[in-house]
């Protein structure tokens, strides 16, 4: 069934209005695959993850999505999934087909319409729709935007000795953008950069070199959009369960300590680019760890 605007979940952060674009729910592996310490019996002594983050049984539950919004007159989109029709090793990210395009449309982002991809990290489920297939050749899906990521981020994967799959994710969803001459590299210092009016972009190194978590003010308020900062709530109550994939899983620990106790007790939103709906919420100190209280969306 096509989406409608009526469909697509939202907030608001000042005058920003920020649109989460579904791609897919990820399969139950994908929990125990990804954060391995977050065992059921932990993921059991969190009452307040269910029935949102986790089910009955200690399982978690992962998503897929983007998130789109306008800001400093521009037509932003964080992050671009995992995209239609790539070849992954990742059997739950192989061979798509959703309606990721149409949501983002419904949404009020049309691929030509949208100025400014940012990419929190180049891994594979933040990158698939930057390209789509046309007569067999992976062209930018939003010609009309400039693609953006830490020069960090990219100077890390063009020194790193590529796995065939990771290879190909590159040759399929970046280097079509980067060949096209679209993909902007930013210097981004400890304290942020801003890359326009209430945009701005946070170094929060760990998981890759060079990820960004990207904030939003507006109004007198703010929103935080994590990446893989954080992939999962559980992450709030205990700050060291790291991921699988984390390429220094000590900064990337270090990171989310340091960012979970800025935001505790504060008002920002956070929306988590990983987290099931609802997705939002703000952080609040939860004994010697953090809790999240869901903000619903609109």
């Amino acid at each position: 069934m096509s989406a409608t605007p009526a469909t697509i979940p939202s907030w608001a952060v000042g005058d920003i209005t920020v649109h989460r674009i579904d791609e897919t729910l990820l399969p139950p592996a994908t929990g125990p695959w990804l954060l391995p310490d977050a065992t059921p019996d932990v993921v059991a002594g969190q009452d307040w993850l269910r029935p949102h983050f986790a089910d009955d049984e200690g399982i978690l539950r992962i998503d897929s999505h983007s998130f789109a919004f306008t800001a400093g007159g521009l037509r932003v989109l964080v992050d671009t999934g995992i995209g239609n029709g790539k070849t992954r090793a990742n059997p739950a990210w192989h061979n798509l087909r959703t309606d990721y395009l149409e949501r983002l449309t419904a949404a009020g982002f049309p691929p030509e319409s949208v100025d400014l991809v940012i990419l929190t990290h180049l891994h594979a489920d933040h990158v698939g729709w930057n390209t789509r297939e046309e007569n067999g050749v992976w062209v930018p899906t939003f010609p009309g935007a400039r693609y953006l990521t830490s020069r960090t981020e990219r100077e890390f994967w063009a020194g790193y000795a590529m796995e065939d799959a990771r290879r190909m994710m590159f040759e399929d969803s970046v280097l079509p953008v980067e060949e096209a001459g679209l993909l902007d590299l930013v210097d981004v210092p400890a304290e942020g950069t801003e890359i326009a009016p209430g945009l701005r972009l946070l170094p929060t190194p760990g998981h890759t070199p060079g990820h960004l978590a990207v904030e939003l003010t507006s109004g007198g308020e703010t929103a935080l959009i994590t990446g893989d900062c954080v992939h999962h709530p559980v992450q709030f109550a205990r700050p060291g369960i790291g991921a699988c994939v984390d390429i220094d899983p000590e900064r990337s620990e270090a990171t989310r300590r340091s960012l979970l106790g800025s935001l505790a007790g504060t008002d920002t939103l956070v929306l988590g680019t990983h987290f099931a709906p609802p997705t939002a919420g703000r952080v609040v100190a939860d004994g010697s760890a953090y809790r999240l209280l869901p903000v619903p969306a609109a």
